[in-house]
């Protein structure tokens, strides 16, 4: 990787504490952010990342997203740190300094792929699932509840245009943790929307960390019926089931019991005690978070499929009501969240 310079676009918790571990392995990278408050934290006293083990803070190299147009240089690797739904602007907006044999990669929740690879060609794209436990709650401080040796990458071609090229981007990430190669990126993707459907909404909806939701008398099985929606409908789509996580296999080939597994997997090894998901993060700060790019997906799918995946349909009501402030999220949800099981 001698050489290669690197944009982070989008240095939210994630990118950002990615970002960081590149730079202190030596990594030529740029930050490319939106937030002005946290850009200029970062210009001032570096990236501060806050870990269970250690607390480190970075100097970085960091620009507005309105400096982009007086960047020159051409970067080798793009890492997509926005939010789903700003996929395709970020693209346009970095697609001049991308190499014409650059590569650029989503590490982003949802199903953004087909987006970079309108923008960027198939020729440059990359696929990503991540896991990981961050939040960012004040300019230039990342909480990350899992460190390097708690996070892990899947990485795989968007389609033949790339294939062989995966490890350019995962060596890269492994200094911020686990990195494989995967065959298959479009169903690894979908297993991981099978697990954030699973868990993004019910507990952003009752305003809790997901340790403590899913205690609430019922949640659980709210959980896991969407968790099994969101399964049904990627296998409908004809993708299949992988295993993620680093697991090597998955034990039991069954549709229903997997989404359970992969919500389970989650619960005992990414999770902690205080652990609050995005959505949750986002409303905190009255951001719209990406509800239709997760839960939304699965429903539009099944309605293309001319099925219906209800249970999906009815969270992402409950959160449109919550992000127009018709309703507030908050524990005393937990009735209407029971009542989607009747």
């Amino acid at each position: 990787m001698d050489g290669k310079r690197i944009a982070v676009v989008g240095t939210g918790a994630n990118g950002a504490a990615f970002g960081a571990d590149m730079v202190r392995a030596g990594l030529d990278v740029t930050f490319i952010e939106q937030w002005p408050a946290h850009v200029e934290a970062m210009r001032a006293n570096g990236l501060r990342v806050e870990m269970p083990e250690e607390t480190v803070t970075t100097p970085v190299r960091v620009f507005h997203m309105c400096d982009v147009a007086t960047l020159r240089e051409p970067f080798d690797i793009v890492l997509l740190g926005v939010k789903a739904y700003d996929t395709r602007w970020t693209c346009e907006l970095i697609k001049p300094l991308v190499a014409p044999d650059g590569l650029v990669t989503g590490l982003q929740n949802g199903m953004t792929l087909d987006d970079v690879a309108s923008i960027m060609g198939a020729e440059r794209t990359l696929g990503a699932v991540i896991e990981v436990a961050a939040g960012m709650f004040e300019p230039g401080v990342v909480v990350r509840q899992t460190g390097p040796a708690g996070t892990w990458f899947g990485i795989g071609a968007y389609d033949e245009a790339t294939r062989g090229r995966e490890a350019e981007v995962a060596d890269i990430l492994r200094h911020a943790g686990e990195a494989e190669v995967r065959d298959d990126i479009r169903s690894a993707k979908w297993m991981k929307l099978v697990v954030n459907a699973s868990e993004f909404l019910p507990s952003s909806i009752l305003n809790l960390p997901l340790a403590e939701a899913i205690k609430l008398p019922g949640m659980r099985d709210v959980m896991v019926a969407s968790g099994r929606e969101a399964v049904r409908t990627a296998l409908a789509l004809g993708h299949d089931l992988v295993p993620i996580f680093g697991n090597k296999r998955i034990e039991a080939n069954d549709p229903d019991h997997y989404a359970t597994v992969l919500l389970d997997e989650v619960l005992t090894g990414w999770t902690l005690p205080d652990t609050k998901v995005t959505v949750l993060q986002d409303w905190i700060k009255a951001r719209r978070a990406e509800v239709d790019d997760i839960n939304g997906l699965v429903v539009r799918e099944q309605e293309k499929l001319g099925g219906e995946a209800p249970v999906n349909s009815a969270l992402v009501e409950i959160a449109h009501q919550i992000e127009r402030g018709d309703l507030k999220a908050d524990p005393s949800n937990a009735d209407l969240l029971r009542s989607l099981l009747d």
